[in-house]
């Protein structure tokens, strides 16, 4: 009885194996079949196939869920009406069965705020209001910010919040608030991908040729930083004079006593009053102090440099300026500080110390190209100065255009503005008939004035 038992036991067994066998099997079949049809662009044929490992096998590979996500794109791309709807429902859903069924391959808020797009761009279709679009972006950044990186969905977030203070649904401490966070989020990934471009740039100026890898790292670096430089400008345009002091110095002063000793919220205070020039408050002295007691760093040495600044002090504000620079241990964010005081003495007239500043800024972040195309307007403004005779003084610009030209090469998103800047200057330096009039081809000019160094006259 007892053989009889495991016999029929083992029976039953190899039964269900195999089955199992013959269902993975099936699925391994119908993977490769809906696969071929996406690789294709065939997504109508590759459609059946796909919902069969779907239904049958949700956990078998993950391609059901990368290549479903495209099927499903194509038939939202190609629908109207109820069939469009149903078919933007059935990606959502494939993005939570994905989730379940990949937890460990999940990134909750690159998911989350991939979902919250889907609903904006289709919220008529779905149903949806501004509120609730932006309670799922909210939900993305507030359980998972590090991986909601998307530029596009960032600025929709952002925008959300705009549109929902216009119609009074938000009051302005949280529109400012948000601002801050989205912000802050964008100044990080820049952070991440300067950061990443740098070395491929000290490497390539050092002359060393970049692996294919390589390049294509850096053309990814460079795309990515496109895409954030475009979404800062457009939640600063969307926010635009919601933002102004009229608005900003009653919110700040109601606010003030009883944020005073928090270091966050007087760093944004600080932060915004200074970008829409509000400095001639006395709040913004009280706030630059009130930081400063709370939380010295580098940022409160750096306003409190401005503040001096302000008051005609040069010496002393050169000397919180310092201050910022010593106290500041990141790279990046010291370059972003040298760049600044860099500003400062040049729309004060100093040329000379303004390139020594934006030099060390260039030294602390290769790749802000920016540097060059900002001296090279400065060697060009020297021209009158800067030489002895007409074609001495036009040579600066062939100083100007060369320093215009590495800003293209460090920064590949700058190179259309670096080339037109640079012949511009060519335009104005001397032409080719008055080289040959002069008779100095090939001859090197010195600058004596605070530009310095020389350039070479071009050959004919």
């Amino acid at each position: 009885m007892k053989t009889k038992i495991t016999l029929i036991i083992s029976v039953l067994f190899l039964g269900l194996n195999f089955g199992f066998t013959q269902q993975n099997e099936q699925c391994m079949t119908n993977l490769s079949i809906f696969s071929e049809y996406v690789k294709s662009k065939n997504y109508n044929a590759a459609y059946e196939p796909w919902m069969l490992v779907r239904n049958e096998c949700p956990k078998f590979n993950k391609a059901i869920y990368v290549y479903g996500e495209r099927i499903l794109k194509d038939r939202i791309k190609n629908s109207s009406g109820a069939d469009k709807t149903a078919n933007i429902n059935d990606l959502l859903k494939l993005w939570d069965q994905k989730a379940e069924n990949f937890p460990n391959k999940l990134k909750k808020g690159d998911l989350l705020s991939k979902k919250a797009q889907l609903m904006y761009d289709n919220k008529d279709a779905l149903g949806k209001s501004d509120q609730q679009v932006y309670d799922a972006f909210d939900k993305a950044f507030t359980e998972d910010a590090k991986t909601f990186t998307n530029p596009k969905g960032l600025y929709t977030y952002f925008s959300l919040m705009v549109d929902l203070f216009d119609k009074g649904q938000k009051p302005a401490r949280e529109l400012f608030n948000k601002y801050d966070d989205v912000f802050e989020k964008i100044e990080s990934e820049i952070k991440n991908y300067t950061t990443k471009l740098n070395k491929l740039v000290v490497k390539e100026e050092a002359g060393t040729e970049l692996t294919k890898k390589e390049s294509k790292y850096k053309k990814s670096y460079e795309s990515y930083l496109s895409a954030y430089d475009k979404v800062s400008g457009s939640i600063d345009s969307k926010l635009g004079s919601r933002a102004n002091c009229d608005n900003l110095i009653p919110l700040y002063s109601r606010d003030f006593e009883s944020n005073k000793n928090d270091g966050i919220w007087l760093k944004r205070a600080v932060n915004r009053m200074a970008s829409k020039e509000c400095t001639d408050d006395p709040l913004f002295f009280k706030l630059v102090n009130a930081y400063h007691n709370t939380n010295p760093s580098a940022d409160t040495a750096y306003y409190l440099g401005y503040l001096k600044d302000k008051e005609g002090k040069t010496r002393e504000a050169i000397s919180f300026y310092n201050q910022a620079i010593d106290l500041e241990p990141d790279q990046f964010e010291k370059s972003k500080i040298l760049y600044k005081i860099g500003d400062k003495l040049r729309k004060n007239g100093n040329y000379s110390g303004a390139r020594n500043y934006y030099y060390k800024a260039l030294k602390a972040n290769p790749s802000m190209g920016k540097v060059h195309l900002v001296v090279g307007q400065m060697y060009a403004k020297s021209a009158n100065n800067c030489g002895d005779d007409n074609f001495t003084k036009r040579a600066i610009y062939w100083k100007a255009a060369d320093e215009s030209r590495k800003a293209g090469r460090v920064d590949r998103n700058l190179a259309k503005t670096a080339a037109k800047q640079a012949a511009n200057y060519m335009a104005k330096a001397p032409s080719k008939s008055e080289i040959f009039a002069k008779g100095n081809s090939g001859e090197t000019i010195s600058f004596k004035c605070w530009v310095g160094g020389s350039v070479k006259v071009p050959s004919i």
